[in-house]
Order: structure tokens, then sequence, then C-alpha cells
């Protein structure tokens, strides 16, 4: 992309204005602007993005924080150490599904055998492991190799037959399911072993609190890395970049959130193993979407296929990828299930599991449209779900009641999500 040089003023005299900018005869990306210095250039940001629909993950943050405050209100023990760190492990299943529904939402597309494919990765370790004694490492494997190419076949009917993916992906739910029915055979349930790989993915807590503290400082120095030499190579690059304390600031925020979580965990058992496997393929799959060309190329056909076409992208290899993708992930996310159950039963990938993993990807602040969204929305969208859930359960609340409010989350998300896409289209930016 390149900047009309003649048309910017020098980088250190340019301010965010947007009523300068309206009196303007030259249209000019505001994302291409320079903030003011200080807090008064937070602020003037602040009110851009407001004024231009650019919400983020704000509302989905306000909303966990108000949960959360009414929850601990009804019952002391929502905020204990215990309770956050179930939650916490709770969730990486469902949310492991929901990364790889960021991928295919992020085309504007849609996967509804996921629930499916997390049934089969399951029954086909437990009947690969336990019923024909195959070594757990290869047949942890193959299970995820079983939703990767599940995912890859309903791609190419997708992207090489021109089926459309709700089509697609609805027989897959179908023959998927029928498949795991057909390999768990008559008894139905396949116990794993308790001391096994696949159990101890949600039963493994590093004790030692240097663990949890070792995280917490990764984490946040890596992203003040990333951010760092990221403004870096924008400044030599000779694009306008984020200043530094801004990067210092969200640093600050980021540790302190990672250190709270990091004494909560250190409260009750330890650190969860998967909780570090979900970060770390949080913080991966983040990267691939951002900082890659193939993530590009996923953002460009959530924009626009045909403009994705004419620029020499292969619509159909990425396609077909992206649905391999969230076959992988449901494949790996219907692994840590079946860990948190100890078994491989016919009930595996049904219920609201498939509501949920596509809830948690649009709560989070992915678009339903395409062209919109990280796979860190993942993480806070499935935080969400649960929370209400064990809030509810706390309370001893139904299921109908949990379905009925969850419902209800998803739908206001949805309609933010449709009102920031006119407000965008309004302000020129959509």
């Amino acid at each position: 992309m390149s900047i009309d040089k003649t048309s910017t003023p020098p980088e250190d005299h340019v301010v965010e204005n947007p009523e300068a900018a309206r009196g303007s005869d030259v249209a000019v990306d505001p994302r291409l602007l320079v903030r003011e210095q200080g807090l008064a250039g937070y602020v003037s940001e602040f009110k851009r993005k407001i004024k231009a629909g650019d919400l983020g993950s704000m509302p989905v943050v306000i909303g966990l924080v108000i949960i959360w405050i009414i929850f601990q209100s009804l019952n002391s023990n929502f905020l204990t150490a215990g309770n956050l760190s179930d939650i916490s492990v709770a969730m990486v299943g469902t949310g492991m599904i929901a990364v790889g529904i960021v991928f295919v939402l992020l085309l504007g597309e849609i996967d509804l055998s996921v629930g499916s494919l997390s049934g089969v990765a399951g029954a086909t370790f437990a009947v690969l492991n336990i019923t024909h004694g195959m070594n757990e490492v290869l047949a942890f494997v193959l299970a995820i190799l079983t939703g990767t190419v599940a995912g890859a076949i309903q791609g190419f009917f997708f992207a090489k037959i021109g089926v459309p993916a709700f089509a697609v992906t609805l027989a897959g739910l179908l023959f998927w399911n029928g498949f795991m029915l057909k390999i768990l055979g008559d008894n139905g349930t396949i116990n794993l072993n308790s001391d096994g790989l696949v159990a101890k993915l949600t039963s493994y807590y590093f004790s030692d609190v240097a663990a949890a503290y070792g995280l917490a400082i990764a984490v946040t120095v890596l992203y003040f890395l990333s951010a760092f030499f990221g403004n870096k190579r924008r400044e030599a690059a000779g694009v306008p970049s984020k200043p530094l304390s801004e990067t210092i600031l969200r640093t600050v925020l980021l540790a302190v959130v990672s250190f709270a979580v990091a004494i909560v965990f250190n409260q009750y058992k330890g650190l969860p193993l998967a909780v570090v496997i979900f970060v770390g393929v949080l913080v991966v799959t983040d990267f691939v979407l951002r900082r890659t060309a193939y993530g590009r190329k996923v953002f460009a056909l959530g924009g626009s296929v045909e403009a994705s076409r004419r620029a020499g992208i292969n619509v159909d290899m990425v396609r077909i990828s992206v649905f391999a993708i969230s076959g992988t992930f449901a494949a790996l996310g219907g692994l840590f299930i079946a860990s948190k159950i100890a078994s491989a039963n016919q009930g595996a990938g049904g219920g609201d599991l498939l509501m949920n993993a596509i809830a948690a990807a649009v709560i989070g602040g992915t678009s339903l449209f395409g062209g919109r969204g990280r796979t860190w929305n993942a993480l806070l969208g499935v935080l969400v779900i649960v929370s209400i859930q064990y809030g509810l359960a706390l309370e001893g609340i139904a299921s109908p009641v949990q379905y009925m409010i969850t419902g209800g989350v998803l739908l206001a998300t949805v309609v933010i999500d449709a009102v920031t896409r006119k407000t965008q289209k309004t302000a020129g930016r959509a």
C-alpha cells in the first residue's frame, strides 16, 4: 500500500482531527493518522473509534465484568480460586473448537460439523488406544488428523464443487455423527486410561508456583517485544505507528491481568496444563492470521472473494485449508472434552457444544459477515459462556434457563455486530 505524500503532512505535524478531516478535499483513511501525544490523544482516538463503530473487544470485556459482578453478588463462591480454575479448564475444549470456527467465520462462512468431528476424534482415540492397544501418541496424532482430513474433504466440496458451506457441513454433522456411533460399537462408551496422555490434558497441574508466574512473564514479555518491534518496522517503512507510551501502557495492563490470573491459579492446584496449551494455540494462530501472508489471504477472502481472485490469491486452496484447520481444532477440542469426562461416548459432540463453539467465536467479537476477528476472540467468548454456565449452576438453575440466557447474549452480540457494520459503512470504513 502506498501513501500519497503530497496529500499527507509530515508525521510530526499530523494530529487526529475528525472535524478537520471532514472539511478536507482529500479523503484520508483515519487508520493512517498519528494520534496526539498524551492523554488528549487517547481521548480523541477513543471518540473516533466509537463514532466509526470500531468497538473491538470492549463490549464483551464489559459484559464479562458485569456477569462476574452479578454472580459474585449472588454467590460468594463464584470468584474463588477453585471455581475460576475449574472454569479455565472447562472452557478449553469448547475454546479449541471456537478457534477453528474463527477461521471459517473470517471467510464469512459457517461450519456446522465441528461438534460431530470433535466426537469422532475422541472416539477414534479411544478405539485405537484402548480397544486396539495402539501407542497413545500415535493414536492421538491420528485422531487429530481425522479431523483435518474430514475438514479438508468438506472444504473440497465447498471450494471445488461449489456446494454451499452450510449444506456441506450440515451433511457432515450427520455423517460424522453416524461414523462416531459406528466405530464406538454397541457398547457406546469407552473409558480412557486415567493416567494416560489424553486424561492428563485436563487433570494435570503444574504445582510449582514458578510455573504460573513464569507463564505470566513470558506472555507479557512476548507481547511487548512483538508490539515494540512491530512499531519499529512500521517506522522504518515510513508508516505511522503507535507511540511507545501506549505500548508500555498496554504491556502494564496485560502484566496486571496475567499476574492476577497466576495468583488465582497458585491459590488452588497450580497452573493447569490445559490453559498452557490453549494460550499457546492462541498465540500461534494469532501470529498466523496477523503476521503471515496466509493470514492476510484469509482476511482478504472475507472482504471480497472476487477482489482476492483478481489479486492472484488461490481462493480454492485457502478455502480448503481453512476448513481443514477448522476440522483440526474440532478434533483437538474433542480430545480435551473426552479428557474432561475421561471417556468417549455416544453423546460426545452433541447437546449444546456446536452452539457454544459458534457463540463463543461470535460473542468474543468475530464478525458473522467475515473479514473481522481474531482467535483471541474465542478466549473471551468461551469465557463468557462458561462463566454463565458455572454461575447458574452455583445457583441451581436448570439447563433450559442457561440456554435462554446464552441465546440472549448471542443475539445481543450479533445485533452489536450488525449495528457496528452499519456505523462503519456510514464512516466509510467497511
